[in-house]
């Protein structure tokens, strides 16, 4: 059987390990040719296809981003997007076709589907935010990288006596700011989901400065806002791909603050260093998981799926009833944030 491969959207680390793992099983236990689009769903329009043989993946467990490239790129989104879709694979002769990506990229994979070919996908994204598993590819090294940036910063802002706030990513869900923050020790998370009252963090940063310490720590997600009716206005600024401007809200925190409480503020963007670097052990074991569950689920007809991480287990859950939909972070966890402030 010919399996076509792809990487969309933003890159993370643990991609390397997920294509790996579909080359090794998909060539070494089925025998199938596995071949590879560069740069996501642009790829496929463009008809820009690779073969991918155990050579092509060699050593590259460690590696982070992509060896196939990515690019934020939905077919069903363009004129004649989703019938170049189909032509490629049909001159490609590709029988199957295992899409790894976030939301925008599974979304396109679902309406692909719909058009009869056989789809499985891998969720991907450091957001974490993808509806139906428990994690995705690239969040855990995302976590770790933010955690030791919040440990770092401390020492310094002790040193200095200020308000360091630390702008993670998180566009709709504040997973990595919420799971850095806890373990980094901050003391106030800030998240989407969650709008904030720019008075109450007034009031309590000066309340913690006089009492307990003369340094503060908020780690803020770029889609946090202000809560309606509060005294703070603010506007999310975003991109042509509907991406949030880096340092936005981290910027007009940091305005907002010094103004209201007069103590020396810095913002620490951490931007796309949380996506680059060495994965984690655990990103590399949940890619390698999801490419020998993919390419089984391909083998043995399974479409319209996506490898989910239920428990222990790592399951085929409906690509349909997953795309399009945004996994929050549950309030339990936001609790344990607000009660270590």
């Amino acid at each position: 059987m010919r399996v076509g491969l792809l990487t969309g959207g933003g890159d993370v680390p643990g991609l390397n390990a997920a294509i790996r793992a579909v080359v090794k099983r998909g060539e070494g236990e089925y025998g199938h040719t596995i071949t590879g689009f560069r740069n996501g769903w642009r790829g496929v329009v463009d008809g820009h296809s690779v073969p991918l043989t155990r050579q092509h993946i060699r050593n590259q467990l460690a590696v982070g981003g992509t060896l196939l490239g990515t690019a934020r790129y939905h077919p069903h989104a363009d004129d004649g997007g989703l019938d170049a879709v189909l032509s490629t694979l049909e001159s490609e002769r590709i029988e199957a076709l295992i899409c790894i990506g976030g939301d925008g990229t599974l979304h396109a994979a679902s309406k692909v589907a719909e058009a009869g070919v056989r789809i499985v996908a891998i969720p991907k994204t450091i957001d974490n935010d993808v509806w139906g598993t428990d994690q995705s590819i690239g969040f855990d090294t995302a976590v770790a990288i933010a955690t030791e940036a919040i440990d770092r910063i401390h020492t310094t802002a002790e040193s200095h006596n200020r308000v360091m706030i630390v702008e993670v990513m998180g566009r709709h869900a504040g997973w990595i700011a919420a799971t850095s923050g806890i373990a980094g020790g901050a003391e106030l998370v800030l998240v989407p989901e969650a709008p904030f009252d720019i008075d109450k963090i007034e009031r309590f940063l000066k309340h913690r400065h006089r009492a307990h310490a003369s340094f503060s720590i908020i780690v803020v997600a770029e889609g946090a806002v202000p809560a309606e009716g509060t005294s703070m206005h603010y506007e999310t600024p975003v991109g042509k791909f509907g991406d949030i401007v880096a340092g936005a809200i981290g910027e007009r925190l940091k305005a907002e603050v010094e103004r209201r409480t007069g103590f020396d503020t810095r913002v620490v963007v951490l931007g796309h260093v949380q996506r680059g670097g060495i994965p984690t052990h655990v990103d590399r074991i949940l890619g390698s998981r999801f490419g020998v569950a993919a390419i089984d689920a391909a083998s043995g007809g399974q479409s319209d799926v996506m490898t989910a991480l239920r428990g222990e287990r790592v399951e085929m859950v409906p690509l349909s009833e997953v795309a399009g939909k945004v996994k929050y972070v549950p309030d339990e966890l936001l609790s344990v944030a607000r009660a270590l402030a």
